[in-house]
């Protein structure tokens, strides 16, 4: 596998983040469509060590009859800060746990990563048809 150069940084492994976090409330209103978003989401890249930040859109409709709790999704968040993940599976990452703890299939996450070597990267997972 290729090396970065120059400087490296050491980071945590995936193991260090944590759906535990994550809790719900609950709430009876399957038709209502929820979106929530933030710009304070990062990782780290495990190929440069460098921080990879975005902005996460979660949309979904609470058809298990759940809500996931604000302050514990920037906690979950931020268990991320410090793990090597590339864009695409912090993307899928946030989706499964996401799904798993809501018990729903209409769920969408969208990251919008900051601009890396002159690309934009935009991953989107789950669907809300």
């Amino acid at each position: 596998m290729p090396i970065a150069e120059g400087e490296s940084f050491e980071f945590q492994d995936e193991s260090h983040i944590k759906p535990e976090l994550l809790e719900t409330f609950e709430f009876d209103s399957p038709q209502q469509y929820i979106a929530t978003e933030t710009s304070e989401f990062s990782a780290v890249c495990p190929f440069s060590g460098l921080p990879d930040m975005a902005h996460v859109i979660i949309e979904y409709y609470p058809t298990g009859g759940k809500c996931v709790e604000l302050k514990s999704l920037k906690y979950y968040f931020i268990s991320f800060r410090n793990v090597g993940i590339y864009q695409e599976a912090a993307t899928k990452r946030i989706y499964q746990d996401l799904k798993q703890a809501l018990e729903i299939d209409r769920l969408r996450v969208t990251t919008i990563y900051n601009t890396r070597g002159g690309f934009d990267t935009t991953c989107i997972e789950g669907t809300l048809g």
